[in-house]
């Protein structure tokens, strides 16, 4: 089975968008969504809620712990499913790109399958130019301190084997940059894993979330100590 988590802040107006397209993308896959609620003040968790009665495979979780990271750590926590897959509510993401993460990851046994928005075989869509530049610049940086081809790290929408996540925890991140975390912590402990291409559509509604000056110093805490890590790591072969 195939777990989803996705996380929800003041999204109601998305989610039953969300419902409608797992149930028409993913075919014969069997899997369950897991909507983590963290702290929305809109009705989000009462309208998550309903979702889940009327349909068994939505599953509803309330974060206790503040911040995205802890959202995170706790979908985690409560998948069944042997391959989890993270994403996000704002639709930006292709649900049809989880079927292919699905493909990837069992057809070839693999910890892991990264998607990336920027090769020549993915299509984005009204990405705010600021974020572009400045997502590229981040992610060069992480490419030549980790001396790894990959090239679209802090993007949320990965799939991971359940149970190497789940041995992982807690991930230390308290909010967006958990999405770095999680992959370097799979690349500098020697997981396997694969890139595949995906496409990405700009958010039509809602407002995001995502604040670059809050989150700067966030991310390079996790950068460093990942890096850290990393080090640490090879010192001990």
């Amino acid at each position: 089975m195939l777990s989803i988590i996705i996380p929800l802040r003041n999204e109601i107006e998305n989610l039953d968008n969300i419902k409608d397209s797992f149930n028409k993308n993913l075919g014969e896959v069997k899997f369950e969504v897991l909507l983590i609620n963290d702290f929305s003040s809109d009705g989000t968790l009462q309208k998550a809620n309903e979702i889940a009665n009327d349909n068994d495979n939505f599953k509803v979780f309330d974060n206790k712990k503040r911040g995205l990271g802890g959202a995170i750590n706790l979908g985690i926590d409560k998948c069944n499913g042997k391959y989890t897959c993270i994403t996000m509510a704002d639709l930006s993401d292709d649900f049809k790109d989880i079927k292919s993460y699905y493909n990837e990851i069992s057809k070839e046994n693999l910890d892991a399958v990264f998607g990336s928005r920027f090769t020549k075989n993915s299509k984005v869509v009204d990405y705010p130019l600021k974020k572009l530049i400045l997502n590229r610049i981040f992610n060069f940086i992480v490419q030549v301190l980790f001396l790894n081809k990959y090239n679209d790290y802090t993007n949320a929408f990965k799939i991971y084997n359940t149970q190497v996540i789940k041995n992982m925890l807690p991930f230390v991140s308290e909010s967006f940059n958990i999405f770095l975390e999680i992959p370097l912590k799979i690349i500098s402990r020697k997981y396997t894993y694969k890139i595949i291409p995906i496409n990405w559509y700009g958010r039509k509604i809602g407002k995001a979330k995502f604040n670059i000056k809050e989150l700067r110093s966030k991310y390079l805490f996790t950068l460093i100590y990942c890096f850290i890590e990393k080090n640490l790591l090879n010192l001990k072969k």
